[in-house]
């Protein structure tokens, strides 16, 4: 069986390294907050090109905390309105409601799968005060237009980059990072960060992560404890610089499926442009995808789907079941992902395309 994502072979060349930075973490004995969190916080800074990283609990607590660092700046208040793309992971949507914001949800490119710019617009009233923009699967969403848009209005542009670590040309206000296992730089846990040039939004961000204190016992915040954690923040710097080459795997495999899949049953993904994608995932579309995915099933090859119910379908968001976005809702209909990862063999990459030709 192909899987779709086998973690053990992606981190087994950094085992040795793993261990050797465990070794040293349990001899210093400093386990919250130290020498590799900062390390780690300045090389992702370096990395994205941003004057400050902030190294938090997961790719949640990312976005709720920038959400609420604006609240405590005073840039937002509860109940304004933020624009979300109608087809995200639901965290993207959590993250706007636990902050006591409220979710106006966009529908999609339906080619890229990433926030339509042209839908915008309309969706803006009095009480918009923020764009959440979310780079779906590793493609980087057309932030010229959006960022255009958020100036003309007075509008935070803040990106959901959870599985768009590498992409080039992240500027906004605030970018939330999640380094869950599977993301192209993945933790061997949860763990997150928030990028941004802006030093009063990061001194309360620094602050929030940790019991809203800048100084220990002192607090200026109602804040969390949302700390990235010191072994995740290791194992994130031994993996760090091997990012862009496992970033250029993916980017030939996906070069591969995108050229030698030919059925016309199958719809692979568009690029807007080729370099602005990092493929954490490769999303095609079918119109018999339970039919397709055991075809695949039967024939050594495990896939995912991302995702099967849109959020306003969600039991959780019951209150949004009358609404109806149709290209988001047909996308969760037709989405298969396949396998993608910077440790799939050419061998086992033909053997899916060929597989996938034969449908």
């Amino acid at each position: 069986m192909i899987k779709f994502l086998d973690l053990h072979k992606v981190n087994l060349p950094y085992q040795a390294a793993f261990q050797q930075k465990m070794q040293q973490l349990l001899d210093k004995g400093w386990f919250v907050l130290g020498d590799e969190v900062q390390a780690f916080e300045q090389q992702f800074a370096r990395y994205t090109q941003s004057k400050y990283c902030i190294g938090v609990g997961n790719g949640l607590d990312a976005m709720v905390l920038i959400f609420k660092a604006y609240i405590e700046l005073g840039l937002l208040q509860k109940g304004d309105e933020i624009i979300v793309p109608a087809n995200t992971y639901i965290a993207s949507i959590l993250a706007v409601l636990q902050a006591d914001l409220t979710p106006v949800l966009v529908e999609p490119d339906s080619a890229t799968f990433n926030l339509n710019s042209n839908e915008i617009e309309a969706k803006i009233t009095a009480k918009t005060k923020g764009i959440l923009v979310v780079h779906l699967y590793g493609q980087l969403a057309d932030m010229e237009a959006i960022s255009k848009i958020g100036s003309q209005h007075n509008l935070l542009v803040i990106e959901d980059a959870a599985q768009a670590h590498g992409l080039p040309f992240l500027r906004s206000h605030a970018r939330a990072f999640s380094f869950y296992p599977g993301k192209n730089l993945g933790a061997l846990g949860d763990a997150g960060c928030i990028t941004t040039d802006d030093s009063d939004l990061a001194k309360i961000l620094f602050a929030l992560r940790n019991y809203g204190s800048e100084q220990k016992y002192y607090n200026e915040y109602l804040g969390v404890n949302s700390r990235l954690d010191e072994i995740q923040a290791a194992f994130l710097n031994v993996k760090l610089p091997h990012l862009d080459k496992e970033n250029a795997v993916r980017k030939s495999i996906a070069k591969r499926y995108l050229t030698e899949i030919q059925n016309p049953k199958i719809h692979l993904p568009k690029c807007a442009d080729f370099e602005k994608h990092v493929f954490h995932l490769f999303v095609i579309r079918t119109a018999n995808r339970t039919e397709l995915q055991e075809f695949l099933k039967q024939n050594g090859i495990e896939t995912l789907i991302h995702y099967p119910v849109p959020p306003h379908q969600q039991k959780a968001l019951s209150a949004w079941q009358s609404l109806s976005f149709p290209i988001t809702e047909a996308i969760h209909r037709e989405v298969l992902s396949l396998p993608m990862s910077p440790v799939l063999t050419a061998a086992e990459v033909s053997h899916i395309i060929q597989t996938l030709n034969s449908y």
